[in-house]
């Protein structure tokens, strides 16, 4: 299973709209990094892009910024989770 949803995505990013998607609610991008097995400067890079594209947004709060999904972000995000399924 695991080598089909890779023909398709890429790992990382498709697997963080997942977990922000299952989660609901925001989250650290520490605790993100953990989840999908990256570390924290490359879930950084993945997380900016996503926001680039308007699927994630940050709300900071003090020294800590938060993560969540928009709605385009939970509509792809939940896209991207009935295909895994499939596989």
């Amino acid at each position: 299973m695991k080598d089909n949803f890779d023909i398709f995505f890429r790992r990382k990013p498709a697997l963080m709209l997942v977990a922000l998607r299952k989660m609901s609610k925001v989250r650290y991008g520490s605790v993100l990094a953990k989840e999908v097995d990256c570390t924290y400067s490359h879930a950084v890079k993945i997380l900016q892009t996503l926001e680039g594209l308007g699927l994630v947004s940050f709300q900071k709060k003090g020294r800590i910024k938060l993560i969540e999904l928009t709605k385009k972000g939970e509509e792809i995000s939940e896209c991207i989770d009935s295909i895994r399924r499939k596989l």
